[in-house]
């Protein structure tokens, strides 16, 4: 009996033993199950950080990878949509399912145009990418504006490597974050035996072999890009040198002819005393400067000056018409300039659409010339205007009449004073004191132009060559007008002209024998005597 009782005691207490064990058991194994869904709740918190930063980077990449995704969806649904549409077409279908049938032949045609623009995606999702930027040929920089062309190119295949260098980095980046998820996904798959993110986690996979691949393609060929861009730019630097070098030269020879040039102005300045001929020469040299340094410029930077001279042969007879006053004016300057006919400080006259001016010449250039209005005979009698600045082609030397008063070493004109006298008056004497007033005062132009009129014996055939006064009488209706013509300055012939006219006004008062005569109006007045009509007789009215 004590041993039965100590049988079941033994019994019990191994029983009560087992359970206490089991409940420490089963609390044990529950610890575990929550730590496990713990660290799995804290590794979906770390996906979804790294899911965020991936997002938040907007990437080509990640977009690119989804277009392929979406493709390979689209054609996917599409072989499902040509199963079915071929299933129904072999089954005898219900109203549902021809309608089915129809709508499904509708989304087919959809899709299959949505395939045909999204083809690329298939094959390669980053072609476009990996593809580094495009180097076209180097055009040939010849020119000192090219230089400029060149740092250009240069500072774009530099951004196009950079922006290429860029986007590799930023595959790395998201390769690196894609690394730690793919690794977290496995420390999930080892604490969930369930397996419930393995879909995800070969997802993931699939998208990191996709870009590794990706980024050691571009590893390969960054290098061989960095090597043609370097072959580039060398060639351009160097052309850009060649350049520069060029143009060195080029400055060197343009400076050492401004030197030359620059010496010949000094030497005229200081060896032609006139202004006239220093003018010219001074002009003469500027244009030649000029013409020389488009010359050099023209030959050193001008490939093919044969091919430019034909094009411009063809072309000439257009320009010629469209350009044709400024040809003419251009012509007009050679006759004007090596014609010797005008040059500048001369005092001329031009007739201009109905209108004379006379001014002096201020300056010739290659398409005009500028005339300064002084104070004349013209002004005081036809403009009432002077002071002008005036610009005539130089085309006008062949259709317009232009005078010039002081030609060559001539600076003297004829001027003339009419001035009227009465039929009674002593005519024979007004002509000798007007003979005299004239001589007394143009006596100094009168030797003047006799010593410039035989310098001209060597240009020109001169047959008259009297140079004093000149006094002349006409017979006119209201008397006997004495015209008397002198020698005076070419610049100031009013000057001489009033003093002439006062002085002889001032001698013919003087006289007594001698009337000036002007236009003069009698008036008769005369008393009328009324008187009465015949037929009229007074009464007396009572």
């Amino acid at each position: 009996m004590k041993n039965i009782i100590f049988f079941l005691l033994l019994v019990s207490s191994l029983v009560a033993a087992n359970s206490i064990k089991d409940k420490q058991q089963t609390r044990v194994e529950l610890e575990k199950e929550d730590i496990k869904k713990e660290k799995i709740a804290e590794f979906i918190a770390e996906l979804e950080s790294i899911e965020e930063k991936i997002a938040n980077k907007n990437s080509v990449w990640i977009n690119s990878y989804a277009s392929y995704l979406t493709s390979l969806d689209v054609r996917e649904s599409l072989e499902k949509i040509k199963k079915r549409i071929n299933y129904l077409r072999r089954i005898r279908k219900s109203l549902t399912q021809k309608d089915e049938l129809n709508a499904l032949i509708s989304r087919e045609k959809i899709l299959t145009s949505q395939i045909e623009k999204i083809k690329k995606k298939d094959s390669s999702p980053f072609s476009d990418l990996l593809t580094p930027p495009n180097i076209d040929e180097i055009p040939a920089l010849t020119n000192p504006f090219d230089i400029f062309t060149g740092f250009s190119l240069i500072k774009t295949l530099n951004k196009d490597y950079n922006d290429y260098i860029l986007r590799k980095e930023e595959l790395a980046s998201i390769i690196s974050l894609l690394r730690k998820e793919v690794i977290i996904y496995k420390e999930i798959e080892e604490l969930d035996t369930k397996k419930k993110y393995q879909a995800q986690a070969q997802s993931k996979i699939k998208q990191l072999d996709r870009l590794e691949s990706a980024v050691d393609t571009m590893s390969a060929t960054v290098d061989v890009y960095q090597s043609r861009l370097d072959i580039v730019k060398a060639e351009i630097n160097k052309d850009i040198n060649v350049q520069f070098m060029k143009m060195a030269k080029i400055g060197v020879i343009i400076l050492i002819v401004f030197i030359i040039f620059f010496l010949l102005k000094l030497f005229i300045k200081r060896y032609i005393t006139d202004n006239e001929r220093f003018y010219m020469a001074n002009k003469t040299i500027t244009f030649a400067n000029v013409t020389l340094v488009i010359i050099i410029l023209l030959v050193n930077y001008i490939e093919n000056i044969g091919y430019l001279v034909t094009i411009l042969g063809f072309a000439s007879a257009g320009i010629a018409i469209a350009m044709k006053d400024w040809f003419m004016s251009i012509l007009g300057w050679l006759v004007i300039v090596f014609g010797g006919s005008i040059h500048v400080g001369d005092r001329i006259r031009v007739d201009m659409d109905g209108m004379k001016y006379v001014g002096d010449v201020m300056d010739i250039s290659l398409f005009r010339m500028t005339l300064l209005e002084d104070i004349t005979l013209t002004t005081v009698l036809d403009n009432r205007r002077a002071g002008r600045i005036i610009f005539v082609p130089n085309n006008y030397v062949f259709t317009r009449m232009i005078a010039n008063y002081t030609h060559s070493s001539l600076k003297t004109v004829w001027d003339g004073v009419d001035i009227t006298i009465t039929y009674d008056s002593n005519h024979k004497k007004a002509m000798h004191i007007t003979k005299e007033i004239t001589k007394k005062f143009s006596k100094g132009y009168t030797d003047i132009t006799r010593k410039q009129l035989n310098k001209l014996r060597n240009n020109y055939s001169l047959k008259n060559t009297n140079v004093e006064p000149r006094i002349f009488s006409f017979i006119e209706t209201n008397g006997i007008n004495i015209s008397s013509w002198y020698l005076t300055n070419a610049y100031a012939t009013l000057t001489l002209r009033s003093v002439i006219s006062t002085e002889i006004v001032d001698a013919f008062m003087k006289e007594d024998d001698i009337t000036i005569a002007y236009p003069t109006q009698m008036l008769h007045m005369e008393a009328s005597a009324k008187k009465k009509p015949p037929f009229i007789i007074d009464k007396e009215i009572v």
